[in-house]
This record gives structure tokens, C-alpha cells and sequence, in this order.
């Protein structure tokens, strides 16, 4: 299908630059509509000349009453490329009127609607089989998109937006054609198909799974194979406990290999913390500067979980220094977590430029560091491993803090002491520097991400300052997020909260609170979990495909309703609900919650077993079903006690459960014993004798 598309859109594309340069002489007005907008990026769009208008009933009307294409261009506001085409095309005159004379252009914040950027990416990926932002596509006036592109220079897109036009005034039938073929494609390749073979699942199918995944994977510099290297978290989290559970030693060592070249590298800000987006080589060293909440969110929870496995006090200083940046660049007083770190911000000179926060020259780290240079220089690579450009260096590292020790005659004490001492000198010349601008709207998911990503901090380091930020979160989603009839919006800003939540939303917050109730045994986050679920079930579910829509029911009908399902930078939807009603069905002894997982997960067995590293997160709910499976109860007035020691082993194989009360839970009651504190190792509500030494229970798992 993806060929024929291509052929179709490169037919398309030799029409379209081969009809006359023609342009409407209609006068227009300059009415952009996004200074009535809350989202950054739409705002830092609100003064281009071109007459941008949101996404609204209103705005589309518009288009099939006038009969014009529609441009709906999507981006989000820490987006390099998305700056460049505005400050090249958006912001010239002669480009908007070209836009405002023909089309109804239609700016888009795709972290606040997500749903629109699917639509759309799904269709530039069909038509040119890869993706990207800027997404810009024209569209017909009934919104099917008809041509896509990412980035375009300014003569580019004139010759775009100037024949696209004249090509719809000449000869509109062809373009109709074209977007019906398009829309029965976007259409087929959303589609479910039901597994009614529900077989139980073999861990024979899983290792071939992942085996066909090892091929891809890069030993030497960790992550994917490639140019372009990504922080993966999905298919390291997954990796790391197929590697735990299985003693593989070979991807116990890629996995370890990964953290830490990811950690070394330009990737990871060896000064304030915080992983960047992504890295332009394989070595881990350039990044794109821009800091991501999703990213930093996951990351903090892979890197826990293996200084469980480790005790590498590296993956330590890791998940420490990169709370400390979330907890000083990204979190508002209230609790709620903003959305990302811009890669752009003004040198000393005034001048935008990427990365202008975090580079340094030679000479200016020689005025600054005057303790030890030839040291610091070893240390970070300010040679040609970390040059990047105009005389700029990324500091990066390429080995461990007693290796580098070892090799250059000093102490590990000593070299950390230094090490401190460099980075407070940095970080005092770092502040004085024009800072990047922060996206400052919450969004419902990735805070429930960081959410996670803070309890997770906490069940492994039992730092209260960890559960006091992610319990402060859980408020603020409660409070503000949460409506009386138990939907929830998407975003937040300036105290306002807008936009109905999309099902990820709602997945990645129930999991964030069955998380906080296993560290707390606050047993009315379970019980949100669980509300927060029933309502997912009544308005996304589709029971034709047992799986979940991406828009609510008492959403705006688009073009069509999307199925997320494939684990990209942050796991599907579809997935994170299946666990969710995996863990629930154990929770609350629900049948229904039960067989519905169970069904989501055998409709895409076919793909997760093709596509491995594509499905990984539905990799790990298949190996709730392949390995064994517990449910560890913990009831008793030391109950809290008895969960930290619990937590202070890697156990990806269970469900915990506890109170320091009596409970009417199906796993809690009947349990409770005023006198002493029993844990139970329990399959399916069944348990063993019960344990009044939690490690004794502990070593039940181990057998």
C-alpha cells in the first residue's frame, strides 16, 4: 500500500509543478487569530503576517465556505526545524500572502492535540513513507490531506503553496480523486484485526521475538543501529528485565553499555542534568539540545530500576542530577510538571542559536576553570571528540569516573572533588547566560510520566523528597485535571485547563497512581486508577475491536478515529490501558479487566512478535503471561516497613499489594493481624503460607 502511495503522491507532485504559476488578486487582511491562543507555540506564531487560525469548527467551516485548501502545519514550541521554516517563510510577507489570498491556514500545537498530528503524520507517512516536524500538509476543504512535506525552505514552499492552488482552481477532481485513494489507506492501515485464537502465549515465541530484536541492536555504541541515536526507554526498560529474567548476559551488557554511553555523551547535560532530545552521530556526543519532559520522565525510571540490578552509583548521580533539573527548570509551584526546554536562546551578542546554553569555547573554559584544566580537559573531551562547531565544544566524558582516575593518576575522591568543583564554576557562568524558554503548559500525560518517573526515584533510593513531588503531582492532577463527571482535561496553563483528554492521558495516569499506591498503600490512588479506567472503558473502547480510540466519544468527529497502538518515543495508549487492566484485574478480581487485556494484547501478537522493538511495551505485558507471575501482599501494622525492604529488590514479576489495616481489597481481606505483619506470595489470589519475615516471602519468589 505504501508504494502505491508514493507513486500517487509523486504523480501528484509532477502535476502540481507543471500547472501555471496563477494566484488569486482577492485583498485580504491581516486577522491572525492565535494571539487569542494559550499554547506557546501557537503564540510565538501569533504576529507572523500570514492569518493563522487554530484548530476550531469555526476555522474549517471557513474552508468549505470559501472552497479553499487548508494548510495545517503542526509543530510544538522546543522544535528547531519548526523555528527555522517560521523565521524563513511564516514571518515573510510575500509567503503570507500567497497563504492568506488562497488558503485557510491552520496552525497546530501537536502536544496539545495529538489527535490531529496522527491524522496527518499517518498521512505524510503514507504518501512519502517516512515522517517529521514541522508536518505541514494542504488539505481540501473538507480537511483530507492531499500533499505533505516537513521542512521547507522558502523558494520550496512558494512553489508549494503557489501551484497547489492554481492546480485546485485547474482541476480540483483530481485532487478529490487523490484524497479518497489517500483516506481508504489512512483508513486500512488503522485497522484491528480481532484474534479469536486465544492461545496461551510460549516463551519459545518471546526469545524468537527478541532474538529477530538483537539483530538491530547496536553492542558497540548501545541504542539502535544508526546515525541519529534516541533514547529509547520503552525498549530498554523491556530489554532490562527480559535480560534480569532470562540471565542473558549478552543484553545485560548492551544494556548496561547503553545507559552509559547515553550518559557520558553530549545527550546526557553533564553539568545541569537532564537528557536532551536526541544526538546527530552515533557516539551519543551532538545533541539537538532541546530537553523533553517524556524523555527525562522515562529515563529516570529505566535508570532506577537498573542501579537496582547494578548498584552502579554512576546510574545514581544520573537519576539525582536529573530530578534536580526537572524539579528547577520544569516544575511549577503547584506541582504540575511544563513540557520542554527549548534548544534555542539568545548568545551574549543577543543572537538565537541552538545549543548557545550549553557549548563553550576553549578560551572561555580556560578563564573559568583555573583549578586543574589539563585535567578538566582530559575529562570532558575539549579536543576533537567534542568539538562541535564554530569553535564550540560539548562537554562529554567516554569512560567511568575510576577508569578515567585509574588512567591519570589520581583518586576516585579526589577526582569527584573535583568534579564538584567544576561544576559549580560551570553552572555559575551558566546561570548568567540567556536562558532557554520553557513550554510552560502541563500536559496530563507527561505528567503522569514524571509522576512515575519520581515514584520510581522513590521505591529505589527512598528519597522522601521523591514521594513528596510525585505525590504533590498526584494532587495537582486530581485537582486540576480531574472533572466532576470523571473525564479529564489535557492540558493546563496559565490556571486554565482546556481540551478533553485523549486516552493516553488517561492510561498514563492510571498506571502513575497504581505506581503511587505501591509505594504508599494509599489505597484511594487504586481506587482513582480504577474510576479513571471505567470511564476510559465507557468512552473510548471500541468493542468491534476490543481495543481503544485515541478521542473520546464526546469529542469532535476528524477525518477518522485513530487506534494508537505502535510504542514510539512514549508507549502506545493501547498498550499502557492493557497493563492497566492486567494489574487491575488482579486488583479487583475483574473478570471483564481481565479478558479484555488478554484480548488486546493476542489482536497484536502477530505485529509484536514481527516488530519487536515497534511493540515493545506490549513486549512486557506478554511477559507477565509468558514468565511466572505473583501477586505480594504485605498486611500488617510494619507493612510500610516490610515494602521498603520489598523494594530494594528488582522484582518486574509482581503485583504489590498491602495495608497497614484492615481492607475489603480481594488480596487484602481477611489478612489483617493487629499483632504482627504476614506477607503472602500469592498466583491469581492464591497464596502460600504466609511469611511474618518479609525476606523469608522474598526467597518464595527466588525458588
Amino acid at each position: 500500500m505504501k508504494h502505491c502511495f508514493n507513486s500517487l503522491f509523486f504523480l501528484i507532485s509532477i502535476l502540481l509543478f507543471n500547472c501555471k504559476n496563477e494566484s488569486s488578486s482577492e485583498n485580504f487582511e491581516f486577522t491572525n487569530a492565535l494571539i487569542h491562543e494559550t499554547s506557546p507555540y501557537l503564540l510565538q506564531h501569533a504576529h507572523n503576517p500570514v492569518n493563522w487560525k487554530a484548530w476550531n469548527t469555526e476555522s474549517l467551516e471557513q474552508a468549505k465556505a470559501q472552497n479553499k485548501l487548508i494548510i495545517v502545519s503542526v509543530g510544538y514550541s522546543s522544535c528547531h526545524w519548526c523555528h527555522v521554516m517560521e523565521e524563513e517563510s511564516f514571518q515573510d510577507e510575500d509567503v503570507a500572502k500567497v497563504m492568506n489570498e488562497n488558503f485557510v491556514s491552520i496552525k497546530v500545537d501537536r502536544e496539545e492535540r495529538p489527535d490531529i498530528d496522527q491524522i496527518y503524520m499517518g498521512a505524510l507517512e503514507l504518501m512519502t513513507g517516512s515522517g517529521g516536524w514541522p508536518l505541514n500538509c494542504i488539505c481540501l476543504p473538507d480537511g483530507r490531506p492531499i500533499f505533505g512535506g516537513t521542512y521547507f525552505t522558502k523558494d520550496e514552499w512558494m512553489q508549494v503553496i503557489e501551484k497547489l492552488s492554481s492546480l485546485y482552481r485547474e482541476d480540483p477532481e483530481k485532487m478529490i480523486a487523490y484524497a479518497d485513494k489517500l483516506e481508504e489507506g489512512m483508513k486500512n492501515a488503522d485497522l484491528i484485526k480481532v484474534n479469536k485464537e486465544l492461545e496461551p502465549l510460549k516463551f519459545s515465541e518471546l526469545n524468537n521475538s527478541v532474538n529477530l530484536w538483537k539483530t538491530l541492536l547496536d553492542y558497540q555504541d548501545g541504542g539502535d543501529m544508526g546515525t541519529e541515536k534516541f533514547p529509547r526507554s520503552n525498549n530498554l526498560n523491556f530489554l532490562l528485565r527480559f535480560s534480569h529474567e532470562t540471565n542473558d548476559t549478552v543484553l545485560k551488557n548492551y544494556i548496561n553499555n547503553s545507559l552509559n554511553k547515553m550518559s557520558y555523551g553530549g545527550l546526557y547535560d553533564q553539568i545541569g542534568g537532564g537528557f536532551s532530545r536526541y544526538v546527530v552521530d552515533r557516539d551519543w556526543h551532538i545533541p539537538h539540545f532541546e530537553k523533553m519532559l517524556y524523555d527525562n520522565a522515562q529515563l529516570v525510571s529505566v535508570y532506577s530500576d537498573a542501579y537496582l540490578i547494578t548498584k552502579n552509583e554512576a546510574y545514581k548521580r544520573v537519576v539525582s542530577e536529573t530530578l534536580n533539573f526537572v524539579a528547577g527548570y520544569l516544575t511549577h509551584e503547584n506541582g504540575a510538571f511544563y513540557s520542554s526546554l527549548n534548544a534555542v536562546s539568545e548568545n551574549e551578542n543577543g543572537k538565537l542559536g541552538e545549543g548557545n546554553y550549553y557549548i563553550w569555547t576553549k578560551a572561555g573554559l580556560r578563564q573559568l576553570i583555573t583549578n586543574n584544566y589539563n585535567l578538566f580537559e582530559k575529562y570532558y573531551n575539549i579536543n576533537s571528540t567534542g568539538y562541535w562547531e564554530n569553535d564550540n565544544y560539548v562537554l562529554l566524558r567516554n569512560q567511568s569516573d575510576s577508569l578515567f582516575a585509574k588512567s591519570n593518576d589520581i583518586t576516585i575522591q579526589d577526582l569527584q572533588l573535583q568534579i564538584r568543583d567544576w561544576h559549580k564554576t560551570l553552572l555559575t557562568a551558566r546561570e548568567a547566560r540567556h536562558k532557554p524558554t520553557v513550554d510552560k503548559k502541563a500536559l496530563t500525560s507527561w505528567n503522569a510520566l514524571m509522576l512515575k518517573g519520581y515514584v520510581d526515584a522513590y521505591r529505589v533510593f527512598n528519597n522522601p523528597e521523591y514521594l513528596k513531588a510525585a505525590i504533590k503531582n498526584a494532587q495537582f492532577l486530581k485537582k486540576q485535571q480531574l472533572k466532576t463527571d470523571g473525564s479529564l482535561y489535557r492540558t493546563h496553563i496559565d490556571s486554565q485547563s482546556m481540551i478533553n483528554g485523549y486516552s493516553e492521558d488517561y492510561a498514563y495516569v492510571i498506571e502513575a497512581f497504581i505506581s503511587l499506591y505501591q509505594v504508599t498503600l494509599d489505597e484511594k490512588w487504586l481506587n482513582s486508577a480504577k474510576a479513571l479506567m471505567d470511564y476510559t472503558i465507557d468512552h473510548f473502547y471500541n468493542k468491534e475491536s476490543g481495543m481503544f480510540f485515541f478521542t473520546s466519544d464526546q469529542d469532535d468527529a476528524l477525518i477518522m478515529r485513530k487506534t494508537e497502538t505502535i510504542d514510539n518515543a512514549t508507549p502506545s495508549s493501547n498498550s499502557v490501558l492493557a497493563k492497566n487492566l492486567f494489574k487491575l484485574s488482579h486488583y479487583y478480581d475483574d473478570l471483564d479487566y481481565k479478558k479484555m487485556a488478554y484480548q488486546m494484547m493476542n489482536n497484536l501478537k502477530p505485529n509484536i512478535l514481527e516488530s519487536p522493538s515497534a511493540y515493545s511495551n506490549w513486549l512486557d505485558l506478554m511477559a507477565n503471561y509468558t514468565f511466572k507471575y505473583y501477586e505480594f501482599v504485605i498486611s500488617g501494622k510494619n507493612a510500610k516497613q516490610d515494602l521498603k525492604i520489598l523494594n530494594s529488590y528488582y522484582l518486574p514479576n509482581i503485583l504489590i499489594a498491602g495495608s497497614v489495616k484492615d481492607s475489603e481489597m480481594p488480596l487484602l481481606k481477611n489478612r489483617y493481624d493487629s499483632d504482627e505483619t504476614y506477607s503472602y506470595v500469592c498466583v491469581n489470589g492464591s497464596c502460600k503460607l504466609p511469611e511474618t519475615d518479609v525476606t523469608k516471602a522474598i526467597r518464595q519468589l527466588k525458588k
